[in-house]
């Protein structure tokens, strides 16, 4: 073997043919086989597209195993004087990045694991060092110093996928459950210990209720030798939910019996064969709780607490079994528009898990046998049984009063109530910021629309930016009446502290990364094997501990009982003091904050349009309240067919929505941990990750336009529905990129595009779009400097088009 200092007049290949890797990549190469299995993927690009976090975590213990093989430390520096160790620690950390492109490393991957000779293997990690794995700032092309003069202040944050951002979408489930397993990535913790301490333990009496309650069930319905009397022992899900159903009617007959009543009366449905109504898509309910005084027919406005059900007590730690539970979460949350959060429980077998669903993620408890745990059983049921409201997730600052909803607001330095006339926006979302908007009025005949959000306490409050372009006099845009923090208790309403009643997740585990401790030690070679071993349990809830001749394996090993799951890890050694942790650069601790805007303006969205004539002047509104608002300093960086909205009378139109809008001075990101939006309507370099301009709004009021045309059949006519279209909410930012270069980069294309694909409705506007595409893609070619003559032409060309639909 070649020794350090005599390696200097021999070839890179000498080096590595002289300094064989042996197995020093065994152990990488097994853990990848079970992710690929585990995933159901034989191949490395069907892998990356599946989970790009595992994708990402595989690349870095890649890289930091390749450190660790012998010709690392003889081969020089690929980017200066140093060793090669250098590069691949340098490139390990850009794992971590959110904008980190695994594409690049798709050919090592495949070298790795396919047992390529040493030589293929270096000559494929040579390539990737010498390519860019973070996207370009500026897009496909380099654009002018200009550009990136002015941009330079607008630092970004990627994009994001979320189910609340879905244009025009059908909804079935091949569409939703891709995006929601990505929402949910790095927003699910559990087995967390004080989960039912922290919101159960505070509901009134329950100990006492729950200890009178078992002991009469042991009476005649629980043993303690085998559990639950008439348990179905094969666990089939039509039998547990009989059982379900008998067992809650006899806790709440005992409780009775001792004097005990919950405030509402509560019942258990279970429609596993037979959708709910209220739904865009159907949607099935495994089993829910819903007030017995109910006589409407079921809908998923009653679900107080939802649960999944399933067979095999394995599934309680199998991802579908959580996806399935934050599905109909995301009906509950869709339909009720006061929910800050929502209740639930998986039952799989006989395991039983309490969940938590806020804006901000998922928490659960430790799962229990229900045989086994009688007591803690009956404890979380008649939990669920007693709640109040506010304990099962709805908003104690939204009253009601001879079932009027209305407000509170302290607005110069008086009481003022807001009543909620009608609901008029809720984001179908689970996570994110879930804006709701309801048109209301104050006493007398002023009507408001009162929107609230929850926004991170880093991002500036939209409220105040609304209220200084009020102040500055723009023109366009909806006006300011009134913001505040929405308080609960006494306390801000933000999520960590407020809603989580400060119950911190560092003592769980989030299921799709494995414990943070398994990814977070050093790049040395005494705890390479380690992080691949704790890799291996990702996905499925349970690690494999390994113990070996070689002293330099670290086990991370997971314990489990039969009731719960414990973690056991080393204690981290770490040689380079820099290198990030995972779970840290992956999901900063953010805390979304509850924030109330109120503003003057009542509008309808330019969907709503009675005519294309409404609908050309919706656009044009838009174009002059984005323009106005910059004048004043603001760029918006939001345009979406949901934030232009015509005025009822359909003369004029104007902007909402200032939630990602900054000062144009502004020196740093926003503090958000990614750029939330509607991505059909992004312009093409943002998607590429370009520094955001007003080109770029003003490229994505011709997206809009575009959307709006090719679905659009008019007035009190359903949308289409195209499932070309409806593609592009689930495609990867950059593809999607390159698939609306593909629509508009060429004019033949482009003519082609609309001309097939514009709705019979929407073909007077053909001439318009063709002549909006020459001055936003002038030549078929993106922008390359920016122009504030386009805001003049793109009025022009609306206005002349709306002259001739009146002739």
């Amino acid at each position: 073997m070649a020794q350090l200092g005599t390696t200097s007049s021999l070839s890179d290949n000498e080096i590595i043919a002289q300094n064989p890797i042996g197995n020093g990549l065994d152990d990488f190469r097994r853990l990848f086989r079970e992710k690929c299995e585990e995933l159901g993927v034989s191949e490395v690009e069907q892998l990356v597209e599946t989970s790009r976090i595992d994708g990402k975590l595989l690349a870095h213990g890649l890289l930091t195993a390749l450190q660790t093989v012998p010709p690392a430390s003889l081969l020089k520096s690929r980017t200066g004087a140093d060793s090669l160790i250098r590069d691949l620690n340098n490139l390990g950390r850009q794992t971590f990045s959110n904008d980190f492109n695994l594409s690049p490393c798709i050919p090592l991957f495949k070298a790795v694991d396919s047992h390529a000779s040493d030589v293929e293997i270096f000559d494929a990690l040579f390539v990737l060092l010498a390519r860019p794995t973070t996207p370009p700032q500026t897009g496909p092309t380099t654009p002018p110093q200009s550009i990136l003069t002015f941009a330079s202040t607008f630092m970004q944050t990627p994009i994001s996928n979320s189910t609340g951002h879905l244009a025009d979408s059908s909804e079935l489930l091949k569409d939703i459950d891709p995006t929601l397993k990505k929402e949910a990535e790095d927003r699910l913790i559990v087995d967390l210990p004080d989960f039912f301490s922290t919101f159960f333990e505070p509901i009134p009496r329950l100990s006492e209720i729950a200890d009178i309650v078992f002991h009469m069930c042991k009476d005649s319905e629980y043993r303690e030798e085998t559990g639950w009397v008439g348990w179905p022992n094969d666990c089939k899900e039509s039998k547990v939910l009989a059982w379900l159903k008998g067992s809650i009617k006899k806790l709440l007959f005992f409780a009775s019996e001792r004097g005990f009543h919950p405030v509402k009366d509560r019942q258990i449905v279970a429609t596993p064969n037979q959708p709910i109504p209220g739904s865009v898509a159907k949607r099935k309910l495994d089993i829910g709780l819903i007030y017995s005084s109910s006589d409407e027919a079921l809908n998923w406005s009653q679900i107080l607490v939802p649960g999944e059900l399933k067979s095999n007590r394995a599934e309680d730690n199998h991802r579908h079994t959580w996806l399935g539970l934050m599905k109909y979460v995301r009906e509950v949350f869709r339909a009720q528009d006061t929910r800050r959060f929502v209740m639930g429980f998986t039952i799989c077998g006989s395991l039983m898990r309490l969940w938590r669903f806020d804006r901000l993620g998922g928490m659960a408890s430790k799962s229990f046998d229900i045989n086994k745990d009688g007591k803690m059983f009956v404890s979380a049921i008649l939990g669920y049984l007693w709640m109040d409201e506010e304990g099962l997730g709805f908003d104690p600052t939204i009253l009601k009063e001879d079932a009027k909803k209305y407000i509170k607001i302290q607005r110069n330095g008086l009481e003022e109530r807001l009543y909620l006339d009608e609901l008029m926006q809720r984001q179908a979302c689970v996570f994110g910021r879930a804006t709701t908007c309801w048109r209301g009025h104050v006493n007398g005949d002023t009507q408001l629309v009162i929107k609230d959000s929850w926004e991170y306490e880093e991002r500036p409050e939209e409220g105040a930016l609304l209220k200084e372009a009020t102040e500055a006099g723009v023109q366009n845009i909806s006006r300011y009446y009134h913001h505040e923090t929405v308080h609960v208790g006494n306390a801000v309403d933000d999520a960590r502290n407020n809603v989580r009643n400060g119950l911190q997740d560092a003592s769980g585990r989030n299921p799709f990364q494995g414990h943070q401790s398994a990814i977070s030690e050093s790049t040395t070679s005494s705890v390479t094997s380690g992080r691949l071993e704790g890799m291996r349990g990702r996905g499925r809830g349970r690690g494999r501990g390994r113990s070996g001749s070689r002293s330099s394996i670290k086990s991370i090993t997971r314990k489990r009982s039969s009731s719960s799951t414990h973690l056991s890890t080393p204690t981290p050694k770490r040689v380079c003091s820099d290198a990030p942790a995972v779970q840290k650069d992956i999901q900063q601790q953010y805390n979304p904050v509850h924030r109330r805007v109120i503003m003057r303006d009542v509008g309808k969205s330019i969907y709503d349009a009675t005519s294309l004539r409404a609908l050309l002047t919706g656009l044009l509104g838009g174009i002059k309240g984005h323009e106005s608002l910059l004048n004043g300093g603001i760029l918006h960086r939001d345009i979406s067919i949901g934030n232009v909205m015509l005025n009822e009378a359909e003369d004029d139109a104007f902007l909402i929505d200032l939630d990602l809008a900054v000062k144009i001075n502004r020196e740093k990101a926003s503090g958000a941990p990614s750029k939330t939006g509607t991505k059909v309507f992004m312009a093409i370099g943002i998607l590429y990750g370009e520094h955001h301009s007003f080109m770029h709004d003003l490229e994505s009021f011709f997206w809009v336009f575009f959307w709006i045309c090719v679905h659009w059949n008019g007035p009190e006519w359903p949308r289409e529905d195209k499932q070309e279209y409806s593609n592009w909410n689930h495609a990867d930012p950059k593809n999607l990129g390159k698939m609306k270069s593909g629509t508009v980069l060429g004019k033949s294309e482009f003519v082609e595009e609309v001309e097939s694909n514009f709705t019979y409705y929407c073909e007077p506007l053909i001439p318009c779009i063709k002549q909006l595409h020459e001055v936003v893609f002038p030549d078929g070619k993106r922008w390359s400097t920016e122009n504030r003559r386009l805001y003049s032409q793109m009025k022009s060309v609306l206005e002349n088009a709306r002259e001739a639909l009146e002739v």
